[in-house]
């Protein structure tokens, strides 16, 4: 009971992505009109899209949250993540991190990408400490983003 769970996503859970993602959006940026759409419709937005959604729980308590959307057979966008500001310190980002890594290898997902803040430090040194590197940002969709990210997937 006391060890952080990973799971999937499910109907029943629609709403803890957008709750979780709206807290820290709030905190640090704003909610963006694209951020609304997909946060209000998880199933369509990310899931009916061959993407998936996972959720950390800890003590019955759903804590954390990540998807991978998919850009392309080959290429997902780690993205939506956001932890509980009462869950920080306890290496949730890390768990979910590592779950979504392994997911990549079993699914044959052969690049991970991510857009981010750069104030956003632990953020990017959780990200860098698993193996992403900056690449250009070229084109992208949300005002906050200042860095994009990447992993080939061996």
């Amino acid at each position: 009971m006391n060890t952080v769970e990973i799971i999937p996503f499910s109907p029943d859970l629609k709403e803890p992505i957008k709750t979780l993602n709206k807290e820290w959006l709030q905190k640090y940026f704003k909610v963006e009109e694209k951020d609304e759409i997909v946060l209000s419709n998880p199933q369509e937005e990310i899931i009916d899209k061959g993407g998936l959604i996972f959720y950390a729980k800890y003590k019955g308590e759903i804590i954390g949250t990540v998807s991978l959307m998919k850009i392309d057979h080959n290429t997902f966008e780690l993205s939506k993540m956001a932890v509980s500001d009462k869950a920080q310190g306890l290496g949730i980002g890390n768990k979910l991190l590592i779950h979504c890594l392994a997911v990549a290898e079993e699914n044959n997902i052969k690049k991970l990408i991510l857009y981010s803040n750069r104030k956003l430090l632990p953020a990017i040194h959780l990200y860098e400490k698993f193996g992403f590197i900056e690449v250009p940002l070229g084109n992208v969709s949300y005002e906050r983003a200042d860095i994009k990210m990447e992993k080939i997937i061996p």
